[in-house]
């Protein structure tokens, strides 16, 4: 399953996606925000990385208004491997390379339609394994150090 979440910044984009998701019969749930109405990014970055974290989903989207306040947030949590993405590159890269398990996106940078085809890029695209593999056990090795301290 996948959750999606986002802060007042990143609302539109978001029910957009959506609306994607539904068409292509993705399953999700929806963690907020509910409208136009300042929120705070944290604790909408909390609820999506926080579920990827412990498993109850598989896959995360977060979006803010530029993604980095989603992305420096989320990748706070253990195992969760968030990773701004700005154009049809960096959306296959996440998964292709580092097996992004959330995409973070900016919805004051991105129009709707660029943000729909990242979407659909990084759901498609699958994890190239081999050499980025053995990167992620780094990063991994590196999480277990720093939150063993």
């Amino acid at each position: 399953m996948l959750v999606i979440g986002s802060d007042h910044g990143g609302y539109e984009l978001k029910t957009a996606i959506i609306e994607l998701l539904k068409e292509r019969g993705v399953e999700f749930a929806d963690l907020g925000t509910d409208g136009g109405d300042s929120v705070d990014y944290p604790d909408f970055a909390e609820k999506v990385a926080g579920a990827v974290s412990t498993g109850e989903a598989d896959l995360g989207i977060l979006i803010c208004g530029t993604g980095i306040g989603m992305s420096i947030s989320a990748n706070k949590f253990a195992g969760v491997r968030a990773a701004l993405v700005h154009d049809e590159f960096t959306a296959q890269m996440a998964r292709e390379h580092n097996n992004a398990n959330i995409l973070v996106m900016g919805g004051r940078v991105l129009s709707l339609e660029q943000g729909k085809k990242f979407v659909e890029i990084w759901l498609d695209t699958q994890f190239e394994g081999g050499r980025h593999q053995n990167r992620l056990d780094k990063i991994t090795a590196i999480e277990k150090r720093v939150n063993s301290i």
